[in-house]
Parts: C-alpha cells; structure tokens; sequence
C-alpha cells in the first residue's frame, strides 16, 4: 500500500522516501569517485509521470489484456507469462517502469543502441520489453539496436555466494579498500629493499599508485570473463604479479616506460623527438619484434569484436596477449644501446600507447612507474 501511495504522489512518502534517495545516494558516490565513475542519474520515480501514458498507448491500440483482478498486461511472441503494466492494486511495477524507459530513451533521447547490464535470471524480463517495444512500433530494426548482458554470481572460496565471515554481504566500497591496503604493502615492502630489485615509487606516490592498481584489479579481475558466467573471487589470483591480472599488466606497461625512459637519460634518445621527425622507421627483423608487431595489427580487429557482442574480455585477452609478446620481446631483444635502438624504443612506445587505450577501454588507471 505504502508503493502505490509513494507512486501516487503522497507527501508523507515522498519525504521518507527523499531521505532514504539522499543516505543511499551519498553511499553510492564513495564507490562511482573510487571508480572513476559518473552518472547521470534517472531512477524509477523519474519515469513514474511517464507510466500512465505508456498504458493509455496500449490500450489505444488494442494490446492491453486486462487479466483477474484488473491487472493490465500486454502478451509479447515467444513468452506464456505477460508484462504487466499495472497491477490489480493499481501500483506500478519493473515491467511499468522498464516500458516507460524504454520509451523514453528511445523517443525522447533518439538513443539508437541501449544497453541494460543487470543479474543475467533478468535475460527473459528484457526480451519481453523489447518485443513489446518492437510490437507497438517503437523499435525499428533497422535503425535501432537494444542488447542485454547479464551477469553472474561472484562466489567465495567455498563456491557459494561472496560473503564476509560473518555471513553478511561484502560491500564493494570495502573489498576496493582491501585491494588498494593490499597493494599499498606491497608496495612498501617493494621499496623498503626486500626485493632485489627495490622500488620506483616514492613515499608520497605510493597511495595514488596503489589505488590505481588496486582498483584496476578489482576491475579487471570482473572484466576478463564472460560476463555470464559466475566466478571464484580470491585476493590472491586478483592481485598477483604474475598471470592474467591488471597487477601484471600495470607492471608490463611501467617496465615499457621505464626502458624508453632509460633511453632518453642514459643515451640521449628521446622517443618523443623521434616521432616528430619520422625520419626512424620501426623495422621488425628478429622473431619476437614481428610476434609484438603482429600481435599489434590485431588491436582494430579486437575493439570490432567488441563492439559487436559487447563483451569487454576480449580487449582483456588482447591487452593480456599483447603484454607477453612485449615481454618476450623485451627480454629476447637489446633495446638499450643496440644498433636497433631507435627502431625498438619505437616499438615499446607503440606497444605503451596500445596497452593504455586498452586501459582507458577497461577504465583502469595506468601507472608510468611502479
């Protein structure tokens, strides 16, 4: 009752229901500023105005069956069971408001491809919109294009449902948190001389650096799967050095950048400059140098693949095909102080620049340096 009183405009919940929208939205921007995320925000009362038309539209046409007890609905091809967009209470409800959205998005913002991202048992609920959409004329196939990816379950250790110790449900703001604490040791014990090799990071990047790895992980290790599928989620696997991660990825890309920073300060070979003239051409000669180029040439090939089934791991499996090629490369081949200097310094800088599109595509923050 208290629903259809909201939905009807009532005062007394509409003020309730404002200080909850405020405590929640308040809540939500500590996980979109972590992610670098903005939204533009149109919840379900936004297309409460909107609802009552969408019936009327129907029921012009002839397409609404009133069903026992007064419920509107509307049959779509291929589904037993209807939407519907009005219940025999009079409330409203997801199938109400998604016909409204859709409407909207389609009318009035002239969107010409939408994409729905939600839990993957909503697959059937989305079809059925969309043939509705399309039996009232609202979708034209031709010009007009509606997908939805659904997604499966992240599970603990045990295989079940993710959950804290205790049995509650992890929050996303506090397993980002736990993954930059993580990477911020790391980090430290890096620099504090415990590995061989030391550190690059100073004291006052470390924080920045271990929230751009840290949050980097926690994306990529999400995007680099089938999104339908459920996954085992382990702290460990996100953030090892080694293996598809964003950790390892982040490394690849900074030891890049160090070699052609190196370049500059000890031979006094600026990459940048060698751009702008274009007088040095990259040559390809030994095995691994044709391996990195070819694994390059496919870039164009993996954003079309894509843009075609939506699906963001098969930028994930290029970036990740791409940083063991530039490994095998760096590794096989003299860049520093090599006859092919020029050429290979150009290489590792067209591969940098690959690696962070990739990066930017999977919103991840790139570091120069680790």
């Amino acid at each position: 009752l208290n629903v259809v009183k909201l939905q009807s405009g009532d005062e007394e919940c509409r003020k309730i229901w404002q200080v909850l929208c405020d405590v929640s939205r308040m809540e939500f921007e500590k996980v979109y500023a972590r992610l670098d995320i903005s939204v533009k925000e149109c919840g379900e009362s936004f297309y409460n105005d909107k609802i009552a038309p969408v019936i009327d539209e129907f029921d012009s046409r002839g397409m609404i069956s009133v069903e026992e007890g007064g419920a509107k609905c509307v049959f779509v091809p291929n589904f037993k069971i209807p939407l519907m967009l009005q219940k025999s209470d009079g409330g409203y409800g997801y199938d109400s408001t998604d016909m409204a959205a859709i409407k909207y998005r389609l009318n009035e913002l002239k969107a010409r491809q939408i994409v729905y991202i939600t839990d993957f048992t909503q697959g059937d609920h989305f079809q059925m919109v969309f043939a509705a959409a399309k039996k009232i004329g609202w979708v034209d196939d031709d010009s007009h294009r509606l997908d939805h990816i659904g997604f499966g379950t992240v599970q603990g250790e045990d295989g079940k449902r993710f959950k804290t110790r205790s049995g509650d449900t992890v929050r996303l703001v506090d397993l980002l948190d736990e993954a930059v604490s993580r990477m911020e040791a790391s980090l430290r014990e890096r620099n504090s001389g415990s590995e061989s090799k030391g550190g690059n990071v100073s004291e006052d990047e470390i924080h920045k650096t271990a929230c751009a790895m840290g949050y980097g992980a926690v994306k990529y290790f999400d995007l680099r799967r089938n999104p339908t599928s459920n996954y085992i989620f382990s702290y460990d696997r996100m953030l090892d050095t080694k293996g598809n991660t964003a950790i390892y990825l982040l490394y690849a890309h900074a030891r890049l950048e160090s070699i052609i920073s190196k370049g500059k300060a000890d031979f006094g070979v600026d990459v940048d400059t060698l751009i702008s003239d274009g007088k040095s051409k990259i040559a390809l000669s030994h095995k691994s140098e044709r391996n990195l180029g070819l694994h390059l040439e496919f870039f164009a090939d993996t954003i079309e693949e894509t843009l075609n089934d939506l699906y963001p791991y098969h930028i994930c499996d290029f970036v990740y095909a791409l940083s063991i090629a530039a490994s095998e490369f760096v590794t096989q081949c003299k860049v520093l102080g090599s006859p092919e200097m020029e050429s290979r310094l150009l290489l590792c800088r067209a591969t940098a620049i690959t690696m962070r599109q990739c990066f930017d595509l999977l919103g991840i923050r790139h570091v120069m340096r680790i």
